[in-house]
Order: C-alpha cells, then sequence, then structure tokens
C-alpha cells in the first residue's frame, strides 16, 4: 500500500496532507476546548469562529513555510524546525485574533494551548507518515548495528542527517582529527578523537566505520584505512555528494573502498593542452572501442570535442553500450560530436581499410587486443593474429590513409615476457617501431602501463565477489606483486603521452610502487570486517587460498626492457629507448609468425618469440 501511495502525482499527495493538517486543526480546537472547560461537547455560539479561523491561519502559514513541499520519507530536524516555527507565528496570530474579539465562550489562554496540542498531532503525524513510507519499524528496532562516521565535517552531518531514514545503523557518534571538535557534538551525536577508536569499538560494539572525508588527500585517507585495518568493523566511503543532498542515502548506498583509496598517491591533474592536442575539432578512431580501456578513453576524448568519434569493436554489446552511453554524455554536456559506431575486427584488413580510406581519422587509438594471459597461453593462434598482425592491418591502413597520430595502448607484460600475450604485445610494439622508422609521415608512439582497476579481469571485482560469496580469497602465489592505476587516471595519460609521441616513442606510466596482491586480499578482508582463516586461527571468516601460478604468469610485472628512461614534460610520463628491427627485417619473420598462427602451432609461435622478443621465456 505504501509503495503504491509513493507512485501518486505530487499534487494529489500535496493535497491529502493538507486535508489532514485541515483535520488536525480541528480536532487540537475540539481537544483544546475540552481540557480548557472539562467540558467534551459540541461547540456552541461564538466557539464556531475559533474553529473555522484556526485551519484558515494554519494552512496560509504552513504553505509560506514550505512544509507541503517536503517528503515525508525524507523529512528530518531541519523539517521539525521549520513546523515548530510556522506553529509559534501561527499561535502569535490566533492570541491576537482571540484577544481583539473577545468571543463569548471563549478563553484566552486557548491561544497557547490549542497550537501546542495542534503541534504535537503535526508531529506525531509526519513522524509516523516518514516511518511508514519508508517501510521503517516505528520503534526503532530495526538496527543491524553501531555506526561511528569518520568525518565530522559537512559531509558527515550530512549523511547523519540522510541516515535517519534507513533505520538500518544506530549512529552512534563522529570520529574526527581535529582537536578542537572533539568533545562537541552534532545533532546530539558526540565527536570522538581519532586515537580514541579502538576503546570506542570494543566499548560500544562498532560494527560499522563510514569514511566522509570527501575533500581528503589520497595519502592521508591511506593513512586513515591502514589505521582501520586491525580492527573488527566493516569500512565504506561515503556515496557521492549528489546522493547526499538528494537525502534518499541508505546503508545500501555506502560503496565498498576502491583499491584506488590504497594506492597511497594523488593523481596529477592533467594538461589540457596536451589532452586537446590532436582530438579537438578531428576525426578520432578509437579501436576496442567497447572495452574497458577503450570505452574510457572515447569518454575523454569526446569532452576535448572532436569533429567525429568512430567507435570500432568487434563486440556488438560493447560497441552498442558505449555508443548509447556516449550519445547520453553528449546530451548531458551540450557536446556535438559525431559518434559512428562501426562493427569490425583487427583482423580482417579489408574492412579496417574500407573504414579508414571513408572516414580518414587524423588520430587513432588501438586499444583492441586480447589480454588474458591463460586464455591467450591456450589459444596462441588466435592472440597472434589478434595482437600482433590486428595491429600490423591497423598500422598499414593508417599508413595508406594518412593518419596523423597512431597510439598502441601496450601493457607491463610486454617487458621480458613469460608468457604468449606479453609477447604478443611486444611483437606488436616492434611492428610499430618499424612502421615509424619505414612511414616517418605518420607518427606512431605506444604507451605501456599496468594493471587498471576495475578492468576485465582485475582481481579486485573477483575479490568482491569472493568475499560476497563467503570465500575463498584465491592468490596465485603468496609473491606476486602488480602496479595498479585507475582506469580514468591511465586514459588521461595515454592521451597526454600519445599527443607527445614524435614517432617510434615507447612510453611509460609511472604507475607508483607496485602491491603485492596477498597484502590486497588481506586489506579488502580485513575492511569487510571480516577475519582471516588460518591453521593457527580456525575460527576466522575467510580462507586466503594459494592456487598457483598460471601457465605464463609472473611473479612481477616490470614497465622496462632497458636502464634509464628519459623524462618527459609530463612528471608522470618517461619515453623508454627499447631496440627494435627494421621492417625489412621483421617483415620476413612476420611471414613465418603468419604460417605458425593459421596453424596454431605453438612451438613454432614461441620460437620466434624466442628470436625477437628480448627476454621472453615461455613456461
Amino acid at each position: 500500500m505504501n509503495q503504491r501511495i509513493l507512485t501518486w502525482p505530487r499534487e494529489v499527495k500535496q493535497l491529502i496532507v493538507l486535508a489532514m493538517d485541515v483535520l488536525l486543526a480541528l480536532a487540537s480546537t475540539w481537544l483544546a476546548f475540552g481540557l480548557r472547560l472539562d467540558v467534551w461537547a459540541r461547540p456552541v455560539g461564538a466557539q464556531w469562529w475559533v474553529y473555522l479561523v484556526a485551519p484558515a491561519l494554519a494552512i496560509p502559514i504552513f504553505v509560506r513555510f514550505g512544509l507541503y513541499r517536503a517528503i515525508f520519507r525524507y523529512t528530518g530536524q531541519a523539517a521539525l524546525n521549520a513546523t515548530a516555527k510556522a506553529v509559534l507565528l501561527y499561535s502569535v496570530l490566533l492570541t491576537a485574533v482571540l484577544l481583539w474579539n473577545h468571543w463569548v465562550g471563549v478563553p484566552r489562554t486557548l491561544g497557547v494551548l490549542q497550537p501546542l496540542i495542534f503541534l504535537i498531532l503535526v508531529g506525531l503525524s509526519r513522524a509516523m507518515a516518514r516511518f511508514w513510507l519508508a517501510g521503517l519499524p516505528l520503534l526503532g528496532s530495526g538496527h543491524t548495528g553501531k555506526l561511528l562516521i569518520y568525518g565530522a565535517g559537512t559531509a558527515g552531518a550530512q549523511t547523519a542527517s540522510a541516515l535517519q531514514v534507513s533505520g538500518q545503523l544506530k549512529l552512534i557518534g563522529f570520529v574526527d582529527d581535529d582537536a578542537n571538535m572533539v568533545g562537541r557534538s552534532i545533532n546530539g551525536k558526540p565527536i570522538f578523537a581519532a586515537d580514541a577508536l579502538l576503546s570506542l569499538v570494543s566499548r560500544h560494539a562498532i560494527t560499522d566505520i563510514l569514511l566522509a572525508m570527501p575533500s581528503a588527500t589520497r595519502e592521508r585517507r591511506n593513512q586513515i584505512i591502514q589505521s582501520l585495518e586491525s580492527l573488527p568493523v566493516h569500512v565504506r566511503s561515503l556515496p557521492s555528494l549528489s546522493d547526499l543532498t538528494s537525502g534518499k542515502v541508505t546503508v545500501q548506498d555506502f560503496r565498498e573502498l576502491d583499491i584506488e583509496d590504497l594506492l597511497g598517491r594523488e593523481p596529477v591533474p592533467p594538461r589540457t593542452d596536451l589532452l586537446a592536442r590532436d582530438l579537438a575539432g578531428q576525426v578520432v578512431l578509437v579501436s576496442g572501442a567497447g572495452g574497458s580501456i577503450g570505452s574510457e578513453l572515447t569518454r575523454q576524448i569526446v569532452q576535448q570535442k572532436p569533429r567525429q568519434l568512430l567507435l570500432l569493436d568487434h563486440s556488438e554489446f560493447g560497441l552498442y553500450s558505449i555508443h548509447q552511453e556516449l550519445q547520453a554524455q553528449c546530451i548531458t554536456e551540450g557536446l556535438v560530436v559525431g559518434l559512428v559506431p562501426l562493427l569490425a575486427s583487427v583482423s580482417n584488413p579489408e574492412r579496417l581499410q574500407a573504414v579508414f580510406n571513408a572516414y580518414r581519422p587524423a588520430t587513432v587509438y588501438h586499444a583492441a587486443a586480447y589480454k588474458h594471459v591463460p586464455m591467450v597461453e591456450d589459444n596462441p593462434g588466435e592472440g597472434v593474429r589478434n595482437n600482433v598482425f590486428g595491429t600490423l592491418h591497423m598500422a598499414q591502413a593508417a599508413v595508406n590513409a594518412g593518419v596523423h597520430r597512431f597510439v598502441l595502448i601496450s601493457t607491463d607484460k610486454a617487458v621480458r615476457p613469460t608468457n604468449v600475450m606479453g609477447a604478443t604485445k611486444r611483437m606488436a610494439e616492434l611492428v610499430l617501431q618499424a612502421f615509424a622508422q619505414a612511414h616517418p609521415h605518420t607518427l606512431f608512439s605506444m604507451v605501456r602501463f599496468g594493471n587498471v582497476l576495475g578492468s576485465s579481469g582485475s582481481v579486485v571485482p573477483l575479490f568482491r565477489k569472493q568475499l560476497a560469496s563467503g570465500g575463498p580469497l584465491t592468490v596465485t602465489d603468496a609473491e606476486v606483486t602488480r602496479y595498479f592505476m585507475t582506469i580514468p587516471e591511465a586514459a588521461q595519460l595515454v592521451l597526454q603521452a600519445g599527443a607527445m609521441g614524435q614517432g617510434g616513442d615507447v612510453f611509460v606510466l609511472d604507475m607508483g610502487q607496485p602491491i603485492k596482491i596477498i597484502d590486497l586480499a588481506r586489506r579488502m578482508l580485513h575492511l569487510s570486517g571480516l577475519s582471516e582463516r588460518t591453521p593457527s586461527y580456525p575460527q576466522g571468516d575467510i580462507e586466503i587460498a594459494i592456487t598457483g601460478l598460471r601457465p605464463g604468469e609472473k611473479l612481477y610485472e616490470e614497465l622496462l626492457i632497458g636502464d634509464n628512461p628519459e623524462p618527459t614534460e609530463h612528471p608522470r610520463i618517461m619515453k623508454a629507448r627499447e631496440p627494435f628491427l627494421p621492417w625489412a627485417e621483421l617483415r620476413g619473420e612476420l611471414q613465418g609468425l603468419q604460417v605458425a598462427a593459421d596453424q596454431n602451432d605453438a612451438p613454432a609461435i614461441k620460437a620466434v618469440f624466442l628470436r625477437h622478443v628480448q627476454g621472453y621465456q615461455p613456461t
């Protein structure tokens, strides 16, 4: 029933509330007369004027104070304050009317007694409506845990106010680093010192801590998260500020901590001149536009207002999804960009050449690739066709169509690879390095970086899924380390690096410090309020299982083949000097690799890699 009421037109709901307030004004008048005269009877004589004046005064005042614009199931302290002010003004006016008219049989004290009863009835009606419409228990028995909010600023106060609706977590108080805030309160909830967290969690049986510090630096957030890791609580982060201001935040809206919160370094603001270079007003093509990296590239490219953005992908669903998203983005942000979805495989050179000839792109970002290490290891022929020859076909089409700039999205797995996937990406780099020397009118460059958070195959969503299902968390080896970067930051750096390319450049992104995967698993486990089950602690919640390295997997990744990378004009982008084969020599090797790929001859494929991919060590 309550859900059906929520779907009624707003005007209908406002009329119902207004009518209810009229009835409450009449009821409170009858109760006031009865209490004052000690006679419970129908009104007589001039008493009828009070029944007429009460709603006639109250309703316009309530309208003026905006009480009918409030959404009952999201009302809080502010709405109650507004109601009290409205009734106070109403009481003053009603008293003035009674004193002016001297009606027989109407006590003057009714000007105080009736508004007091009216305020109680209106407040009760609003509270009951709020709890009923929100589907909450009226007696407060719905609390499933106890919450501390870390951060007593505006965001924390807004969150606390919004959470009054949910009733799922009982707010115990706030925690803040500012000594000037400690000992004070927000809406009756105390503010504690951060160094008292351990005793607070134990004394109040705290189950959840919410980080409400949207303006804190990533380094500071990392320090706080590390301090919370040993506590038996579930740590989550603040919803978006737009959700907060809507007043519709519930516990389900708290987001789990992203691993980007744990990277411990601040992203460098992008240089707008590098981002816009070769994009604004140009025709730009992105291959693999439906993938995790390709789609983020298109989101950021469209903001630079290219004349036309060509979205190329062999996945119909992926292409449809990103095309729909970008259309909505253009409408929302008022961008005029021609979006062209192109179904095509990079393994089809004729289709690619037709696309390049028809649209004549000036800038190309080649993100299409098979990148799942065990999958490509089991299907080496397809990995070579897509990653090596797909790049070759794209580069040939670009040269023939007069493309000005061509950027390959590469990977740290191309450096001294132990797997077919990494070797194919290094071969793709060799193709572009050779093309850069043979065809200098097209500026070929490549950008090499490590794991991006949230991409397909990323370990973070896998751990979240495993946590939700009760574990175990699977780690291939206790010593495995990886570099991590957020998808938006990686895409921004790719665009900026590509703009600096002079031909044959191998750009390497500064990924910060590598992270041990098992440490990441333990941190996510502890910050979910769970404990690790081990032989020495069998009562723990979830086990971390070591499954063994997968075929082709390395313990650690590198970003450079050689040493001494050169700095660039961007602090997070370096330039590597990598050896390569001239096109005349590489072409013959590629012919042999093509034959081996067509026959899915893994030994022959790996033999080519052993000759030309420096440091390749097949497992």
